[in-house]
């Protein structure tokens, strides 16, 4: 039912267009703008896996941004580099967001991310084919804590192989 929900919203905000991308949610403690830098560094990844010929890792990302930061930037090049030399390999990116923010708010910043991590990919020579894109919000998170330990670790973006 929460899946419908957030697919729901998430054609919504689609539909609409991300016309909210400079736009902050009251529910925000900041005036932080969306593509601005975080409170500090991100959440290194941690947990990786292969599959399909492919380690994959979450990217994580600084409180309300989706910019690829230096260390995700690396992480994604090699990614594409074993892409790119295991063809039958098909990824979708998730999208993920902390709890803060309201649940549209969280899907298009989620959108955003998984977005952000496609194009730097197709950017590397990855046909985009290849690679496909949805927001969880914060309806995903790895971490259940309150605080910015656990927000740390619910701002990610992470990597599902969909065919191999």
């Amino acid at each position: 039912m929460l899946f419908k929900k957030a697919i729901s919203v998430a054609a919504v905000v689609a539909a609409v267009g991300f016309a909210a991308v400079g736009c902050t949610d009251d529910k925000k403690k900041t005036s932080e703008a969306v593509s601005g830098g975080g409170s500090g560094e991100p959440a290194s990844p941690t947990e990786s896996k292969t599959v399909g010929g492919v380690t994959v890792s979450p990217v994580y990302f600084s409180f309300d941004d989706y910019t690829v930061n230096a260390s995700s930037q690396t992480q994604l090049t090699k990614m594409a580099e074993q892409m790119k030399a295991n063809k039958g390999t098909v990824i979708q990116v998730e999208g993920h967001c902390d709890e803060r923010g309201s649940i549209e708010y969280n899907l298009a910043l989620g959108e955003r991310r998984a977005q952000a991590v496609k194009n730097f990919l197709t950017n590397l020579g990855v046909e985009p084919a290849r690679l496909s894109t949805i927001s969880y919000g914060e309806e995903r998170p790895a971490s259940e804590g309150h605080d910015e330990a656990g927000w740390q670790k619910n701002r990610r973006a992470e990597f599902n192989v969909t065919k191999q």
